[in-house]
């Protein structure tokens, strides 16, 4: 028998689900991954954790239904081919299209973990509404039949409960999607005031919001370092590199692109920031824990639960420029602060992000553990 995990990213399966796709393999099950547009280096890497990779279009943003219905089309046909015993999905195209197919399938097991509700579940003008209200439906109709349905953060599972998207008797909840912590050491902290944002180019990662508190910190203090680092994004919500690069131009922060591995970058800094509006759990806010780095993120769904209060870090409130500066400024000022902090972001990494503990939950919602098999 056969189980299949789909996202949308190649580059996701590896670096977010790759322990995963290791421990189902290892109960003697045959692994079957799915992903969008990878490129032959990708393929090599996902292939290499015993995996079966199969590419098929998902388009990440927008709704075009000849796009849309083609992508349901190919799902439908893989499984019907493969007649898979478990399905797991994540992100939003992959959760929906795979979940629609799965039911025309007749896929008895299909599980699906939110990992964030991210633009489409934001409200604002009649499009964007509109758009929500979609949204929404689709997933009651994707989700209709699953066994289950795995969340990063309670506030996502009460919205998808409140809205009658899912029962509450189908929802799961663990802690993000875990990590690796023999891959990310503890290292010393940088002795000067060096802060870090890793993010895809998004406006409602509070990137701007970032540049404008770092204007206001380097009136004060010209010294502090405000680094950026991520790729650029096609969602509608992007921010384009003219944009960044005017930030860079003005000596607001400094720009380092696109990455592969955030470890370099992280090592560097002293204090680690996220200002984002909404997260299912920041994989990044994660990563520097693991490596021992205070926390300045926001008090929103997914980024709360990474922070106690004054114990490894802050949280303020979200598009609010003026509390993210002062925060800032405190950490400028009470650089005795960052080691304390940081290593209690590195026990809390420890205690509940573990990626073998994220993982031996996931499997027991499945239903399953390395002595069974699918």
């Amino acid at each position: 028998m056969s189980f299949f995990l789909i996202g949308a990213l190649p580059s996701s399966l590896y670096n977010f689900r790759g322990e995963l796709i290791k421990r189902i393999h290892s109960s003697q099950s045959r692994v079957f991954t799915v992903a969008s547009r990878a490129s032959q280096n990708e393929i090599d890497i996902i292939e290499a954790l015993s995996s079966n990779y199969i590419d098929i279009p998902i388009s990440r943003n927008g709704l075009n239904p000849f796009k849309d219905l083609n992508t349901v089309l190919k799902f439908f046909l893989i499984f019907r081919k493969y007649n898979p015993k478990l399905v797991l999905a994540y992100t939003i195209k992959p959760i929906i299209w795979g979940g629609i197919a799965a039911r025309f399938a007749n896929i008895s097991s299909f599980y699906a973990m939110v990992t964030g509700l991210g633009y489409a579940f934001q409200r604002g003008d009649l499009a964007k509404n509109l758009l929500n209200s979609l949204v929404k439906l689709l997933y009651r109709l994707a989700l209709k039949k699953a066994k289950g349905v795995i969340f990063q953060n309670i506030d996502n599972m009460q919205v998808f409960i409140d809205e009658g998207i899912v029962p509450q008797e189908k929802c799961f909840l663990v802690n993000g999607s875990g990590v690796d912590l023999s891959h990310y050491q503890v290292s010393p902290l940088s002795p000067k005031p060096h802060f870090l944002l890793i993010a895809r180019l998004l406006g409602d990662k509070g990137i701007r919001e970032y540049v404008k508190a770092a204007e206001i910190v380097k009136q004060q203090y010209p010294e502090a370092v405000f680094e950026l680092v991520g790729p650029e994004d096609p969602s509608p919500d992007g921010i384009k590199l003219d944009e960044v690069n005017k930030w860079v131009s003005s000596g607001a922060i400094k720009y380092s692109g696109a990455t592969t591995d955030v470890r370099p970058f992280i090592k560097n800094c002293s204090i680690y920031v996220l200002p984002s509006y909404h997260e299912g759990m920041p994989r990044t806010v994660l990563e520097a824990m693991a490596m021992g780095r205070p926390i300045l993120t926001t008090d929103v769904p997914g980024c709360r639960e990474t922070v106690v209060n004054g114990e490894n870090g802050w949280l303020v409130e979200k598009a609010n420029i003026e509390q993210l500066a002062e925060r800032m400024i405190w950490f400028i000022e009470n650089q005795e602060q960052w080691s304390v902090m940081g290593e209690k972001s590195h026990t809390m990494a420890n205690e509940k992000f573990d990626v073998h503990s994220v993982n031996d939950k996931i499997l027991k919602i499945m239903g399953l553990s390395d002595e069974k098999t699918v």
